[in-house]
């Protein structure tokens, strides 16, 4: 098969190196990739928004299976105009997509189907959000509504913080349309977890679990991030909860799916708080999540492609996904600066000093005179894998440090809660 993966960062190539071992792969484009793809797919100088290339792209070049990894293409409707085209493709239609793309719309979809989640209020202005924030009670989260990155989300410990943080989306148009309507929604206390799924039209399949650690410093703290490290599985996402997950949050999912009349053949992404009256939906992503993918999909020990061809057959529930027992860890190494204003063009080093078990995922990177640079704010996933989570920590740290780049941020306490 010929595979075409649509997005340039540590996902994709995560994704690009899973599907590198299917025996069912003879070759691998990525547009538009990155310099870490580049070592295992032809990476194609197309934009994850420019539809009507990537179609171009996908006739001309006969592929046989495009999968989609970020969320952009996802909400424009990538997947509508693909089957248009009578291409295959992995994910959901823009109607299925709006559960990520508007979380309004999303919240009005658990409390439709009674997914558990924390109370929320929406507004249209400004002035309608002030009126809110003086009523709540602290802390409160203000989100903006579509689109932004993984940074349109503010946790306020006081008005003043969810004053600004409103002034930011609603005034200051940080993320432009994104921000037309915000999302105040009530602060859940307890511990993350994330729960992607492989979804067809009749079955949600959850994969083991993981924890992501948004914020850009230890201990949790300064700002959301697009997510600076991950580990699977997650201590806190025992059988007890798997189980009430899937009985209160994934299967009224599918539910709601079914009833709204979603064609929805890709990837649901959940984010959980495990509070101590059980766990809570978040929000949803209509993808596979960056950096999560990149310590789940090192565990999958089943072939992906079968997976995703089962999943446009709708015969997931007839596939056996099996996975192994390891311990997996990512460390994001991001510019400095980041999520704010970061650099680029900073000249890496070391990535081939790693050990030989050591997963190194590109984010944002690129080539200039010959030499490898930094460009993005996350710039490298340093992922290890071992047989407990101990030696898994120990093992991508020491990596970590083989590593240099002028402003290397990166956070010391992935997975030590």
């Amino acid at each position: 098969m010929r595979i075409l993966v649509v997005g340039s960062g540590g996902r994709e190539h995560t994704l690009a190196w899973k599907l590198a071992q299917s025996p069912n792969v003879y070759e691998i484009y990525c547009a538009p990739g990155n310099p870490g793809i580049a070592e295992i797919a032809s990476c194609v100088d197309i934009g994850v928004d420019n539809v009507a290339k990537l179609i171009e792209f996908s006739r001309e070049m006969k592929i046989d299976l495009t999968i989609v990894g970020p969320e952009i293409p996802l909400v424009l409707g990538i997947v509508d105009e693909f089957r248009s085209e009578k291409l295959k493709i992995i994910g959901p239609t823009k109607h299925a997509a709006q559960l990520e793309g508007s979380k309004s719309y999303s919240k009005h979809f658990m409390n439709k189907y009674n997914i558990s989640t924390a109370k929320f209020d929406e507004v249209n202005t400004f002035e309608e959000g002030m009126k809110v924030l003086k009523k709540h009670t602290y802390p409160v989260v203000v989100k903006a509504d579509g689109l932004a990155a993984g940074k349109g989300v503010f946790i306020c410990n006081s008005l003043s913080e969810a004053e600004a943080s409103l002034e930011t989306i609603m005034k200051d148009n940080a993320f432009g349309d994104a921000g037309n309507k915000v999302v105040i929604e009530e602060f859940l206390e307890g511990i993350e977890t994330s729960v992607l799924c492989f979804v067809d039209n009749d079955s949600i399949i959850p994969m083991v679990s993981s924890q992501d650690h948004k914020r850009i410093f230890d201990g949790d703290k300064g700002p959301n991030t697009g997510g600076m490290g991950t580990y699977s599985p997650n201590y806190v996402y025992t059988k007890e909860v798997e189980e009430q997950v899937e009985k209160e949050i994934l299967l009224p999912t599918l539910k709601g799916i079914k009833s709204e009349g979603m064609d929805y053949r890709g990837i649901i992404f959940i984010g959980l708080m495990i509070t101590k009256e059980g766990p809570r939906a978040l929000e949803y992503n209509v993808r596979l999540g960056d950096p999560e993918t990149q310590v789940v999909l090192p565990r999958l020990e089943t072939d992906l492609v079968e997976i995703f061809n089962a999943m446009l057959e709708n015969k997931l529930s007839e596939t056996k996904i099996e996975w192994n027992n390891k311990a997996v860890v990512c460390v994001v190494l991001a510019s400095k600066g980041y999520p704010d204003k970061y650099e680029k063009g900073k000249v890496i080093e070391g990535t081939n000093n790693v050990d030989d078990d050591i997963l190194v995922f590109h984010s944002g990177t690129a080539i200039k005179e010959g030499k490898l640079v930094t460009n993005g704010g996350r710039v490298l996933g340093v992922t290890a894998r071992a047989n407990d989570l101990k030696e898994a920590i120990s093992k991508a740290y020491s990596n970590v440090e083989k590593i240099k780049f002028e402003g290397k941020t990166f956070r010391t306490d992935i997975a030590k809660k």
